[in-house]
């Protein structure tokens, strides 16, 4: 995960919150974090590079809309990520 960028973790982050969420769901959850527009030049080419990393795959629901779920490579990404803020991270008991 070291090689993504920001957004492309957070992107990452909303596809696992949701179950096979669309592009505009993904949008949606991103457009409340950020507390401001995504705009679809930004998404959807962050979207296929996350494909072509093999952290996400898309999928066909009808012929206008994909969804989009990660990948056992991509959850592990996410488990290491995790793991390792853990380690700068404390927790409060």
């Amino acid at each position: 995960m070291y090689d993504l960028t920001g957004f492309q973790r957070d992107v990452l982050y909303a596809i696992a919150g949701q179950d096979e969420p669309k592009g505009l769901a993904i949008k949606d959850e991103l457009d409340s974090y950020y507390e401001s527009e995504i705009h679809h030049g930004r998404l959807y080419p962050n979207l296929d590079e996350l494909v072509e990393k093999g952290l996400v795959e898309k999928g066909e629901r009808d012929k206008r809309t994909n969804y989009y779920d990660l990948t056992q490579r991509g959850r592990r990404e996410i488990d290491a990520r995790r793991e390792w803020e853990d380690q700068y991270v404390a927790t409060e008991a």
